[in-house]
């Protein structure tokens, strides 16, 4: 019998840096403040013209790497976000009909736990092989 498991995993950070100073000179706070309360020392931010799904299609290609596999290898793909592209189809679907990641049709895209904390649910690349 064959079992699903999970062989790497993959993440990507947009690259603007927005530290709590930017949010105290805004803001009635201070860095201390936001620090005590939630351990936020910096968050990262996606340009406008990113999506969910482009930030999805930055960490697939390290889950793939990490896992020594090819698009075409996966079976399924999961997405777990908070900040989908749309309602419907699911980012899953917008990643998986990416040109890059178009992959077999016995694949299937799913999109779970869409009030997911998304710093608990990394992308992952899954095989049902070995």
């Amino acid at each position: 019998m064959t079992y699903s498991r999970i062989v790497g995993s993959g993440s990507y950070l947009p690259p603007r840096v927005v530290k709590n100073e930017e949010f105290a000179a805004r803001l009635d706070t201070s860095d201390a403040w936001i620090r005590e309360r939630t351990g936020i020392v910096e968050r990262r931010i996606a340009d406008e013209s990113q999506a969910a799904s482009d930030l999805a299609l930055e960490a697939s290609r390290g889950a793939l790497a990490a896992a020594q596999l090819a698009p075409a290898d996966i079976d399924l793909i999961i997405v777990a976000t908070s900040t989908p592209d749309q309602v419907f189809p699911s980012t899953a679907c917008l990643l998986q009909a990416s040109s890059e990641f178009a992959i077999a049709p016995r694949s299937m895209c799913r999109r779970c736990a869409a009030d997911s904390c998304t710093g608990l649910q990394p992308p992952t690349a899954s095989s049902g092989r070995g």
